[in-house]
Protein backbone atom coordinates (compact mmCIF):
# COMPACT_ATOMS: atom_id res chain seq x y z
CA UNK A 1 0.00 0.00 0.00
CA UNK A 2 2.93 2.34 0.92
CA UNK A 3 4.55 1.49 -2.58
CA UNK A 4 1.43 2.20 -4.52
CA UNK A 5 0.76 5.82 -2.72
CA UNK A 6 4.36 6.47 -3.16
CA UNK A 7 4.33 6.42 -6.64
CA UNK A 8 1.65 9.61 -6.80
CA UNK A 9 3.35 12.42 -7.62
CA UNK A 10 3.66 14.50 -4.49
CA UNK A 11 2.85 12.15 -2.04
CA UNK A 12 6.33 10.90 -1.13
CA UNK A 13 7.10 8.13 0.94
CA UNK A 14 7.56 9.58 4.08
CA UNK A 15 3.27 11.24 3.77
CA UNK A 16 2.59 7.34 2.06
CA UNK A 17 3.85 5.50 5.26
CA UNK A 18 1.99 8.27 7.32
CA UNK A 19 -1.18 7.72 5.49
CA UNK A 20 -0.92 3.73 5.91
CA UNK A 21 0.47 3.75 8.97
CA UNK A 22 -2.16 6.53 11.27
CA UNK A 23 -5.21 5.72 8.66
CA UNK A 24 -5.59 3.28 6.39
CA UNK A 25 -4.77 0.34 8.11
CA UNK A 26 -7.99 0.44 9.97
CA UNK A 27 -11.27 -0.55 8.66
CA UNK A 28 -13.52 2.28 7.53
CA UNK A 29 -16.76 1.65 5.97
CA UNK A 30 -17.34 4.88 3.93
CA UNK A 31 -15.39 8.21 2.89
CA UNK A 32 -17.96 10.02 5.94
CA UNK A 33 -15.96 7.90 8.64
CA UNK A 34 -12.72 8.33 7.54
CA UNK A 35 -12.81 12.46 7.32
CA UNK A 36 -15.04 12.30 10.85
CA UNK A 37 -11.76 9.97 12.45
CA UNK A 38 -9.38 12.22 10.85
CA UNK A 39 -11.16 15.31 12.38
CA UNK A 40 -11.10 17.07 8.92
CA UNK A 41 -14.93 16.81 8.62
CA UNK A 42 -17.50 19.81 9.24
CA UNK A 43 -19.16 19.66 12.59
CA UNK A 44 -22.64 20.78 12.33
CA UNK A 45 -24.59 23.31 15.16
CA UNK A 46 -28.50 23.62 15.25
CA UNK A 47 -30.45 25.89 17.64
CA UNK A 48 -34.26 26.21 16.32
CA UNK A 49 -34.10 27.40 12.88
CA UNK A 50 -30.27 28.38 12.46
CA UNK A 51 -28.12 25.56 10.89
CA UNK A 52 -24.61 25.56 9.70
CA UNK A 53 -21.49 24.14 10.03
CA UNK A 54 -19.02 25.43 13.26
CA UNK A 55 -15.46 24.70 11.37
CA UNK A 56 -13.94 21.27 11.72
CA UNK A 57 -14.14 18.66 14.18
CA UNK A 58 -10.64 18.97 15.47
CA UNK A 59 -11.52 14.94 16.78
CA UNK A 60 -8.37 12.74 15.05
CA UNK A 61 -4.67 13.04 15.52
CA UNK A 62 -3.33 16.76 15.31
CA UNK A 63 -0.41 15.43 13.60
CA UNK A 64 -2.09 13.71 11.11
CA UNK A 65 -4.18 16.91 10.77
CA UNK A 66 -1.27 19.28 9.88
CA UNK A 67 -0.02 16.56 7.87
CA UNK A 68 -2.41 16.07 5.62
CA UNK A 69 -2.60 19.84 5.13
CA UNK A 70 1.10 19.82 4.58
CA UNK A 71 0.24 17.38 1.47
CA UNK A 72 -3.11 18.61 0.02
CA UNK A 73 -0.17 22.25 -0.31
CA UNK A 74 2.00 20.14 -2.25
CA UNK A 75 -0.90 18.65 -4.23
CA UNK A 76 -1.64 21.88 -5.63
CA UNK A 77 2.12 22.07 -6.80
CA UNK A 78 2.56 18.74 -8.28
CA UNK A 79 -0.59 18.01 -9.71
CA UNK A 80 -2.56 21.24 -11.39
CA UNK A 81 -4.13 19.58 -13.56
CA UNK A 82 -6.03 17.16 -11.28
CA UNK A 83 -9.84 16.75 -10.61
CA UNK A 84 -9.13 18.32 -7.50
CA UNK A 85 -7.00 20.77 -7.57
CA UNK A 86 -8.96 22.76 -10.25
CA UNK A 87 -11.93 22.55 -8.07
CA UNK A 88 -9.64 24.38 -5.72
CA UNK A 89 -8.82 26.63 -8.25
CA UNK A 90 -12.00 27.40 -9.31
CA UNK A 91 -13.11 28.03 -5.66
CA UNK A 92 -10.18 30.10 -4.61
CA UNK A 93 -10.08 32.44 -7.89
CA UNK A 94 -9.06 35.68 -7.10
CA UNK A 95 -9.35 34.73 -2.95
CA UNK A 96 -6.56 35.20 -0.71
CA UNK A 97 -5.69 34.44 3.01
CA UNK A 98 -8.48 33.24 4.67
CA UNK A 99 -10.69 32.07 1.89
CA UNK A 100 -7.33 30.25 0.95
CA UNK A 101 -6.70 28.74 4.29
CA UNK A 102 -10.47 27.32 4.83
CA UNK A 103 -10.38 26.01 0.99
CA UNK A 104 -7.21 24.03 1.79
CA UNK A 105 -9.14 22.11 4.46
CA UNK A 106 -11.94 21.18 2.41
CA UNK A 107 -9.01 19.95 -0.36
CA UNK A 108 -6.98 17.87 2.54
CA UNK A 109 -10.80 16.31 3.09
CA UNK A 110 -11.26 15.63 -0.09
CA UNK A 111 -7.69 14.32 -0.84
CA UNK A 112 -7.92 12.01 1.69
CA UNK A 113 -10.76 10.21 0.33
CA UNK A 114 -9.27 10.18 -2.99
CA UNK A 115 -6.07 8.87 -1.67
CA UNK A 116 -8.04 5.94 0.34
CA UNK A 117 -9.69 5.00 -2.39
CA UNK A 118 -6.47 4.55 -4.29
CA UNK A 119 -4.95 3.18 -1.60
CA UNK A 120 -8.10 0.32 -0.79
CA UNK A 121 -9.37 0.02 -4.52
CA UNK A 122 -7.12 1.32 -6.85
CA UNK A 123 -9.19 3.97 -7.70
CA UNK A 124 -7.17 6.57 -9.09
CA UNK A 125 -8.08 10.00 -7.85
CA UNK A 126 -9.03 12.29 -11.63
CA UNK A 127 -6.48 13.09 -13.24
CA UNK A 128 -3.71 12.35 -11.18
CA UNK A 129 -0.31 11.89 -12.54
CA UNK A 130 1.08 8.14 -11.45
CA UNK A 131 4.66 7.19 -12.01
Amino acid sequence: MIASLARIKGVGPNDASVLVREAFWRKFNNRRELAAWSGLAPMPWASGTVSRDQGIAKTGPAIFRSHMLQIAWRWLHHQPQSRLSQWFNERTNGAAGRVRRVMIVALARKLLVALWRYATAGLVPTGAIVA
